[in-house]
């Protein structure tokens, strides 16, 4: 808790104010500025309701808001978006509006639910631009481990893919041609997610979580390039910040460089921060303080930062 209190001070109050905050103002501020609109069904797959969050700032309907849509971490296997919705302050305190999304883990779907899950969240996010909206010219993905490969995927999958197909089942209509109603995705923030599953699913980065994902299924190999971030990087492509421990042991920091290398072979923006001596996430708060000024800095070079009232 000391140290949440530490992050939410850095990020919402003056320097000044910081020393002799102990959490309850900023506490009490994120309380007043913000809402939820919460339980969402976005889809309907696997005999479930899938369900993100969608958190306000209350002059939502004032202006278009830039929006940040958020995928959970957990190997694809764990994990949820209420157990993580405290990850979402730094973006609502820059003045995101926040979509915090579930999705299908393995024990009810195998790969590649996950994946065309959070395609049609990002579709469900175009449909619902009106109702709250959302600014679509400004869309960021962001997640952590699993969630930074969706966020990855979302933002790089082709719109024509066929793992968009699912999504059309969310069509209001179901007559004529379906449109793919996603927004281009403006920006990626990828906390130290996979960018090739392939290389986790044997030899020496082999991960229990990533064979679980797949399970014994046929052609496993060529799907899990199919929906490896490396796959899709192309000229033109999403801005991508990359934030990653060089220490990291769930997923190895040569992900996060691989994935530099080939964003810059392609003349795609992106930054790879590097976090020192950093593991799997958990960094110290100055740490993960320091990583979201960076973070910030980039998407304001990008004109994705939401103008300040």
């Amino acid at each position: 808790m000391r140290a949440l209190a530490s992050l939410l001070a850095a990020l919402v109050l003056p320097l000044a104010a910081q020393a002799a905050d102990d959490g309850l103002r900023t506490a009490v501020l994120l309380d007043r500025l913000h809402g939820i609109d919460a339980n969402v069904t976005y889809l309907k797959a696997s005999g479930q309701e899938l369900k993100l969050d969608v958190l306000l700032p209350d002059d939502y309907a004032a202006r278009p808001r830039p929006v940040v849509l958020r995928f959970h971490g957990g190997g694809w296997v764990a994990g949820s978006r209420e157990n993580s919705a405290l990850a979402a302050l730094p973006w609502m305190q820059m003045g995101f509006t926040v979509v915090n999304v579930s999705y299908r883990l393995a024990n009810t779907a195998l790969a590649p639910a996950a994946v065309e899950d959070t395609l049609c969240a990002l579709q469900w996010v175009g449909r619902n631009a009106k109702k709250y909206n959302f600014d679509l010219g400004k869309v960021v993905t962001t997640g952590n481990s699993a969630g930074g490969h969706l966020a990855l995927t979302t933002a790089m999958i082709p719109s024509d893919s066929p793992f968009t197909n699912q999504c059309a089942a969310n069509e209001p209509t179901w007559s004529g041609p379906y449109q793919n109603p996603a927004p281009k995705v403006a920006a990626v923030v990828n906390w130290f997610g996979i960018t090739d599953v392939a290389d986790m699913l044997q030899g020496p980065n082999l991960r229990s979580y990533t064979v679980a994902w797949f399970g014994s299924m046929p052609g496993r190999d060529q799907l899990a390039r199919a929906i490896s971030p490396l796959t899709y990087v192309r000229a033109g492509g999403p801005p991508v910040f990359t934030v990653h421990g060089d220490a990291d042991p769930l997923v190895p920091y040569a992900h996060g460089v691989r994935l530099k290398a080939a964003l810059d072979k392609a003349g795609v923006k992106n930054v790879l921060y590097t976090i020192k001596g950093g593991k799997h996430g958990g960094f110290p708060a100055e740490q993960q303080v320091a990583a979201f000024e960076a973070v910030r800095e980039f998407l304001r070079g990008l004109d994705i930062l939401p103008a300040q009232p």
